[in-house]
C-alpha cells in the first residue's frame, strides 16, 4: 500500500466523531425502551432499536480503535463484547441478577519484598496466626513464600494489592473483569463450592481485559483479549 493511502489524523477524529454519535444513538435507543410503557409491540421495537444501537456502537468502537492503533500505535482501554472474541448475548433480557468475575494474573518478582511487607503486616499484628509467622521466619520459598501470599490477601483489598502490586514485590499479568446477567439471585452459600463453574460467555453483558498481548519490546498498552 502507498503512503498516500495510509490512515492519518483525519481517519481517526472521523471515527472518534463517529463513535460519539453511536454512543448518542445507543443512550437515545436505552432511554426511549425504559420509556416505553406496557404496549408489548412498542417495547418489542424498543428492544430491537436497543440492540441496532449496540451492534453500531461496537463496530464504531472497534473501527477507532484499529485506527487509533495503527496510526497512533495506541488502544483504548476498554472492549465492547462481541465479535470474534466474545459469543452473542444468550441471557435473559430482564436480568434480576447480576455476578462480577474477576481475574488477576501476578508473578512474584521480588519474594525478599513480598516476605519483608507479609513481616511488616505480622508485627503489627500480635494476634497473628502462629503458623503464618512461623513460615515467614523461613526461607524465601514453599510455605513461606505461600504463608505471605495469604498474610497479605488477608489484610489488603485485592483492588489495594492491584495498586500497590509493585511495593509487594509483584509484576501484573493479563486481567479480565466480566459482569455475566441473571435470572434470580442465588440463594447464600449455593455457589460457593463451585464459585467459577456457572461462568457463562453467553451471560456476559460487558467485558473489560488488560493485557500486554500487543506489547512491542519496550512498551506496554491496555489491550483488548478474547
Amino acid at each position: 500500500m502507498s503512503d498516500a493511502a495510509q490512515p492519518g489524523a483525519a481517519e481517526v477524529r472521523a471515527a472518534a466523531e463517529a463513535l460519539k454519535n453511536a454512543l448518542d444513538r445507543h443512550l437515545e435507543a436505552v432511554e426511549r425502551r425504559s420509556a416505553e410503557g406496557d404496549d408489548a409491540a412498542g417495547a418489542a421495537r424498543a428492544e430491537a432499536a436497543v440492540h441496532a444501537a449496540f451492534d453500531e456502537l461496537a463496530a464504531a468502537g472497534e473501527a477507532y480503535d484499529e485506527l487509533l492503533y495503527e496510526v497512533y500505535d495506541e488502544v483504548t482501554p476498554f472492549e465492547i463484547p462481541g465479535g470474534e472474541g466474545m459469543p452473542p448475548y444468550a441471557g435473559p433480557e430482564e436480568p434480576g441478577s447480576l455476578s462480577v468475575l474477576i481475574r488477576r494474573d501476578y508473578a512474584v518478582v521480588e519474594p525478599q519484598r513480598l516476605m519483608a511487607q507479609a513481616q511488616r503486616v505480622t508485627a503489627l499484628d500480635p494476634d497473628s496466626a502462629d503458623a503464618d509467622e512461623a513460615a515467614l521466619e523461613g526461607p524465601f520459598a514453599g510455605s513461606g513464600v505461600h504463608a505471605a501470599l495469604s498474610v497479605l490477601f488477608g489484610e489488603y483489598e485485592p483492588d489495594e494489592i492491584a495498586t500497590r502490586h509493585e511495593e509487594f514485590g509483584l509484576e501484573e499479568g493479563d486481567s479480565t473483569l466480566w459482569v455475566m446477567a441473571g435470572e434470580e439471585p442465588a440463594e447464600p452459600g449455593e455457589w460457593l463450592a463451585s464459585p467459577f463453574e456457572a461462568a457463562d460467555p453467553e451471560r456476559v453483558v460487558c467485558r473489560f481485559d488488560v493485557s500486554t498481548v500487543f506489547d512491542d519490546e519496550e512498551d506496554g498498552f491496555y489491550g483488548k483479549g478474547d
